[in-house]
């Protein structure tokens, strides 16, 4: 054997050597770590274990997606926008106050404040699962999350479970009476969405889905004493015809931006009923509105204070009018904001006149 064969062989050798010692290396850690792990396991208490699971699968979420679902989610719910939560706030308000004779109930008040944002949220999920086919033709809603593709039917049906279930959580904590009620709104909330295909007056059904949570506010109140609430019952069913009324207002409003596209969509509602008699008609309803609210007055020993209140909302109407008079649909939008209005100073002349008393 020369001496290149012997260089080649020791070379061969030593490589083999290094690879063995690698080997040997690698599998005296890997036992190293197997040990390890084992004492730690059995060092760790029991009621560490769920921890641990937990902790490892929260770590494999991708947080990322979740942002983006929820995010889609609050926009199906409209907790970007605000002004239809405010317009059903202002008469829960109302009956709170009326039916408390003064500032309600601390606890009562939470629950039904609560009640209104999670109502008003399933609310806006159920009507875009009904206009799914609907949306997609009106230039105003067809970018919200279910016509543009971005949430799913499927998902909006689960997101409209979890609310109307953590709506009905909080009932739980009020009396029987209110619990029994809220079934009557959630029927109302479920099949509003769907009165547009079948009758040109889905505005009046909105009125009395987004009314609903004057009765149970009264029950709330004064659900205890049954005599209490059937002498209430007159104030509550009056107040509770004036919120159709306002509703019914407001809501043709909001119709009137998208008369057109509802028109080519095969979509009914109050303001292509009314046609070219829409401003008129709304007069009288505004007018018979505020009539409702002095009868309310009466029976709800009110003084000046709710008085100043229904003079201040004859000037926001008033204003309502004259902005709309060209029919454009930014001024008929900006006309059924202003009623957020209306409802704010009705509620602060009701509080103030009740707390005057």
């Amino acid at each position: 054997m020369d001496k290149k064969d012997k260089m080649a062989r020791a070379v061969e050798v030593k490589r083999r050597r290094d690879a063995v010692a690698a080997s040997l290396a690698a599998s005296q850690r890997n036992t190293r770590r197997a040990v390890a792990k084992a004492v730690d396991g059995a060092a760790a208490p029991r009621w560490r274990w769920p921890l641990d699971a937990t902790r490892s699968a929260v770590a494999r979420v991708d947080w990322a997606h979740v942002r983006e679902r929820l995010t889609q989610y609050a926009k199906l719910a409209r907790m970007h926008k605000p002004i239809g939560a405010a317009l059903l706030l202002w008469p829960t308000w109302w009956a709170l106050w009326l039916a408390a004779g003064d500032f309600p109930p601390w606890r009562t008040l939470v629950i039904f404040t609560l009640g209104v944002f999670l109502m008003r949220s399933a609310g806006c999920v159920i009507n875009d699962y009904a206009d799914r086919d609907l949306d997609p033709l009106v230039q105003r809603t067809r970018d919200r999350p279910i016509a543009a593709g971005l949430v799913t039917p499927r998902e909006a049906l689960v997101v409209f479970a979890v609310l109307i279930a953590l709506a009905f959580l909080l009932v739980l904590l009020t009396n029987r009476l209110t619990v029994e009620l809220s079934l009557g709104g959630a029927f109302l909330a479920l099949t509003y969405p769907f009165m547009k295909r079948y009758t040109y007056l889905p505005q009046v059904y909105l009125g009395m889905a987004f009314g609903w949570s004057i009765p149970m506010a009264f029950a709330a109140v004064k659900g205890a004493d049954p005599k209490a609430f059937m002498a209430a019952l007159p104030l509550c069913g009056l107040l509770y015809l004036a919120n159709v009324l306002w509703s019914t207002i407001y809501d043709t409003e909001y119709a009137m931006v998208d008369r057109d596209d509802d028109i080519r969509a095969g979509a009914k509602s109050t303001a292509i009923l009314f046609g070219d008699a829409d401003l008129p008609i709304l007069g009288v309803l505004m007018a018979t509105f505020l009539f409702a609210m002095l009868l309310v007055a009466q029976r709800g020993h009110l003084h000046w204070a709710h008085f100043a209140g229904i003079g201040a909302a004859a000037l926001l109407f008033g204003w309502q009018q004259w902005i709309m008079r060209r029919r454009d649909r930014e001024a008929c939008f900006a006309a059924f904001r202003n009623n957020n209005l209306v409802g704010l100073v009705l509620w602060v002349g009701i509080a103030l006149s009740l707390s005057l008393n």
